[in-house]
């Protein structure tokens, strides 16, 4: 009796793992299928693009073959010009965007917490509200503000004696820096004071006791309790920062810009994909930036987790 007692009982276990284990695949497979078609797919697809090349054999009447190429197109986009210039560029906008956006974010986020502002909600709604707005009308509405003849900004600036050119040199890098701001802060600013409503207040009020003001408080205890968000927000922006397509496409709508088609290496990829068919390079180069990401992106988690460990 008692071995079948046991047995019963191991059977009912059995069942019981089972039924836990379908019903964890019930919950889970619909996101692990919705992830597979989203990203594990496109993703595979997209390596297998880039490994592959079109060759026409004699005059072309017979249309481009598909021949494996290797590691040929990597090569070639290793040594093509736009691609590397395209690459600096996004770096050297990332290393203007990403510190001087968070930054701002950790500033405003604190100034918020403080108990010397009034109307917090009205200030969260106000910077939260260009982030409601899409990419592709904001860089609108900026090149709008950016285009001589047309803005009230350079109008006012040339009524004072001042000329500046937004869309061309070296102040078009930093036109496309104010327009990722103006829309990301709100969401950064979010993040943070989100993180600093969990820091807590018996910490502040000793500090306080201690005869900390404001600003040493802010910088010596709330900042260093909010460090992993602010890492979170930093990786996610230098993720976007590297993705830049909405921005320079528009302003390079306008007479003025000196912006073209190559200019980043996305905008490199759709020139590829959509001006030359050239889906394969288009996918070698969207390959490359992600690796970049990937790469930056350890580089980050790295010295966060380092940071913390301290």
């Amino acid at each position: 009796m008692a071995i079948v007692s046991q047995q019963r009982a191991a059977g009912t276990g059995v069942g019981k793992r089972r039924r836990r284990t379908g019903g964890v695949l019930l919950l889970l497979g619909p996101f692990f299928l919705l992830f597979s078609f989203t990203y594990v797919i496109p993703i595979l697809y997209g390596l297998a693009l880039s490994l592959f090349r079109e060759r026409y054999d004699g005059i072309g009447w017979d249309g481009p073959e598909r021949v494996f190429a290797g590691p040929h197109n990597y090569t070639r986009a290793l040594t093509d010009q736009d691609f590397l210039v395209g690459t600096g560029r996004v770096l050297l906008y990332g290393l203007v965007y990403v510190p001087l956006l968070i930054a701002l974010a950790a500033a405003l986020a604190l100034l918020l917490d403080t108990t010397l502002t009034a109307a917090r909600r009205f200030f969260h709604t106000v910077l939260f509200l260009p982030h409601i707005v899409p990419g592709l009308i904001a860089a609108i509405v900026w090149v709008y503000l950016y285009t001589p003849g047309l803005s009230p900004v350079i109008d006012a600036l040339e009524s004072l004696g001042a000329e500046v050119d937004f869309l061309t040199g070296p102040n078009l890098l930093f036109s496309l820096v104010n327009i990722a701001v103006w829309q990301s802060i709100g969401f950064n600013v979010v993040l943070i004071y989100v993180a600093l409503q969990a820091v807590p207040r018996s910490t502040v009020e000793a500090a306080t006791i201690d005869g900390a003001g404001e600003l040493r408080t802010a910088l010596s205890v709330k900042l260093p309790q909010v460090f992993p968000a602010m890492m979170v927000a930093t990786l996610f922006t230098i993720i976007g920062s590297l993705q830049l397509f909405t921005e320079p496409t528009i302003v390079q709508s306008s007479a003025e810009s000196s912006v073209t088609s190559t200019w980043t290496p996305n905008m490199l990829a759709f020139s590829a994909a959509f001006n030359s068919n050239d889906y394969h390079y288009a996918a070698t180069v969207s390959v490359l930036v992600a690796v970049l990401a990937g790469i930056l992106s350890f580089a980050v988690t790295t010295f966060a987790n380092r940071r913390s460990a301290r």
